[in-house]
């Protein structure tokens, strides 16, 4: 036989790459939000285990999520190689493999929350695709092969190459095809971007940073962290694109009446607004995990209140578009705070990224059990009958925020000259307040620090002061004590499970 293993090979790949391209052409088009290969890759993320997670973020930081993808897609390509190798000889082997893959899929879409029959629609099209286009280019092969070995001497070689290479052109040509389809037909983003662009919600004022804020130092953090600045951790891979009118929200579960609220009723009611910071339990003592802006939106303890929580019920489970859940205390949700379903960020409707058109801000807790981006359901329940995303990873139920502090100027690492230098940076303790900053130098004394002004004890503040370094190398750290007293611990702590602790700590250089 004169055709390489490789051709069959090819065939695989080709088989399998115009499969995946129609099946992303068939989710745009059905207005699927998840293609298979996306929904995969979700699916694993919710298993993968939260140390995984956390060394992956850690590793790739806002690549993560490529990275998976890239390797789902270099374990298909090699996949699909080996299945063309195995239609060779063994054609049944090959459609159970293809099949296998498919299940794969299936068992992803089965494992949403909500799934409906049209999102299983992409994966019939991939499927069949891949089994048309390899039993195409599998026949050339083997006549190929049988001219090759004069079982069909009437027939020339070239002939039969040239038919196998023009059905290789043309499965190219529908994989191509039906990718630009996909881009074409993926139009949700745009008409959720041009919503978005067009929106106008009453009652919506610009930021302006309150007096005595800032002490506009350099490389300090801006008090205002520009939206698209603000930093992003969530587990979608591909962003949900909700547009208003469609936009739902119901609270259901342990209530006296159930409530399911469209964009119109939201915005029609009385509109909160309100600087609050935002940092995520990943964040690392000293790091960048974390963002103040300019909330508007309704407040949740009026509405809860209206739905009636009955006696027992301390735990909210939200849940977001894609999937993604957290348990939050319902007690968190109803009492002073101005917890929100927040609409804008910075005077301007969400960013997609940030959970247009609406999601859930409560101050003085972590992310992970609160900031749900894309917010469709609450359900009023207790924690000891539900598991929320990362609790079920291994953190822990609840997510108070920890007060920290870090030094921002200078950097770690940097040289300075000898005198008097500047030493800078921010502090916070959502819904406590931070009473107090202080620094140390190479293990003395805990020096105090001039606080900037705060609107509220939801925000972070800056502070500053000035010490004086000799020649040689240095050791800086800082801490923060908080409205009731207590000083931040120096205690070096992972944030596994429920967020770092320890002072931050920076060593320069001092020149003469």
């Amino acid at each position: 036989m004169k055709t390489s293993r490789g051709w069959w090979a090819f065939a695989g790949i080709l088989s399998g790459a115009v499969g995946l391209a129609l099946s992303y052409a068939a989710a745009a088009l059905l207005h699927v939000r998840e293609s298979p290969v996306v929904v995969v890759a979700e699916g694993f993320a919710d298993l993968t285990p939260g140390s995984v997670v956390k060394w992956a973020i850690d590793t790739f930081d806002k690549d993560d999520k490529k990275i998976l993808v890239l390797g789902i897609m270099l374990f298909l390509t090699v996949t699909f190689a080996v299945l063309g190798r195995l239609a060779r000889t063994r054609w049944w082997a090959a459609m159970i493999g293809f099949c296998a893959l498919a299940g794969v899929a299936v068992i992803a879409v089965l494992a949403k929350p909500t799934p409906s029959p049209i999102d299983f629609a992409p994966i019939v099209v991939g499927l069949l695709c891949w089994i048309v286009a390899l039993a195409i280019l599998a026949e050339w092969l083997r006549r190929w092969e049988m001219v090759a070995d004069g079982d069909e001497p009437a027939i020339e070689p070239m002939h039969t190459r040239r038919h196998f290479f023009i059905a290789a052109g043309a499965t190219a040509g529908f994989a191509a095809f039906g990718g630009l389809i996909g881009r074409l037909a993926g139009s949700a983003r745009r008409r959720a971007e041009e919503s978005r662009r067009l929106l106008r919600i009453e009652g919506i004022t610009a930021p302006d940073v309150p007096n005595g804020a800032s002490f506009e130092i350099d490389n300090v953090s801006l008090w205002q962290t520009p939206s698209e600045d603000f930093y992003l951790i969530d587990t979608a891979f591909i962003k949900p694109t909700i547009e208003p009118a469609d936009w739902q929200l119901r609270i259901h579960g342990m209530v006296d009446r159930e409530i399911t609220l469209t964009y119109q009723d939201l915005v029609s009611r009385e509109i909160t607004q309100d600087w609050i910071t935002l940092n995520c339990v990943s964040n690392e003592v000293g790091g960048d995990l974390i963002g103040n802006a300019w909330w508007s939106g309704v407040r949740l303890a009026a509405i809860l209140a209206e739905a009636g929580p009955q006696e027992g019920a301390d735990a909210v489970l939200q849940t977001s578009e894609d999937g993604w859940t957290c348990g939050t205390p319902l007690g968190a949700l109803m009492d002073d705070r101005n917890a929100m379903l927040a609409v804008a960020m910075n005077g301007e409707p969400l960013l997609i990224e940030h959970g247009f058109p609406v999601r859930t801000i409560v101050p003085g807790l972590y992310g992970y059990v609160s900031a749900t981006k894309w917010v469709i359901d609450m359900e009023v329940t207790r924690f000891d009958e539900i598991e929320a995303y990362w609790t079920g990873k291994g953190w822990s139920e609840q997510g108070p925020v920890k007060i920290a502090s870090k030094i921002e100027v200078p950097h770690d690492g940097d040289e300075v000259a000898a005198g008097e230098v500047v030493v800078a940076g921010v502090a916070w303790f959502q819904h406590t307040g931070v009473s107090a900053v202080e620094v140390q130098v190479d293990g003395g004394a805990w020096k105090p620090t001039e606080l900037a002004a705060t609107p509220n004890i939801d925000t972070w503040v800056q502070w500053r002061t000035t010490v004086d370094l000799d020649e040689g190398d240095h050791q800086i750290r800082v801490r923060a004590t908080d409205r009731d007293g207590n000083a931040q611990t120096g205690a070096i702590a992972d944030v596994l499970p429920d967020g770092a602790t320890g002072w931050h700590t920076i060593d320069v250089s001092v020149n003469a």
